[in-house]
């Protein structure tokens, strides 16, 4: 979830992004969703200071055997038409699919999905864009880095003013 307040004994690390921009006040809370959630946790309640703080937790589980064009809808009308930044963690997808990632936690989002939760943002104030967490060692075989490749390019699609012929 990348809301933990140290890693390591860090307070910058690639598990934190998310509360220190909560730290800052650089969040609208009650915008922030994150889909696809899972994997191991340290704490009895894994999702509490993400919802305590306002975000929308959507587990893995509550995606597996899904189209996620329903949720897309969902959110859509939760974010409005105010200014969105997307936030792609590669490791959200099954490891079946991406490999090449740090912290790979199986029964994740697949391709399909992924694209419906990118597609599902065209047409909103799409502001910025990444994709983090690839780390093509771990994938001799670069379907990561394509995969993120593909990714990272149908988000470019969903900026505003991007006509999708």
């Amino acid at each position: 979830m990348d809301t933990a307040d140290k890693a390591l004994g860090e307070k910058l690390y690639h598990g934190t992004p998310f509360r220190r921009c909560v730290d800052e006040g650089l969040l609208d809370c009650k915008r922030v969703v994150q889909i696809g959630i899972r994997g191991s946790a340290m704490t009895l309640d894994p999702y509490r200071y993400s919802r305590s703080q306002g975000f929308r937790v959507v587990p893995a589980e509550d995606c597996w055997m899904k189209s996620l064009v329903p949720l897309m809808g969902e959110v859509r009308q939760q974010v409005g038409g105010r200014p969105i930044y997307i936030s792609f963690d590669i490791d959200g997808l099954d490891p079946a699919y991406a490999p090449g990632t740090g912290t790979p936690e199986t029964a994740g989002l697949t391709p399909s999905q992924a694209l419906e939760i990118i597609r599902g943002c065209q047409g909103l104030n799409v502001v910025g864009c990444d994709l983090v967490e690839v780390s093509p060692p771990y994938d001799p075989f670069g379907n990561t880095a394509l995969l993120a490749a593909n990714l990272l390019f149908e988000m470019l699609c969903a900026l505003p003013k991007v006509t999708v012929v």
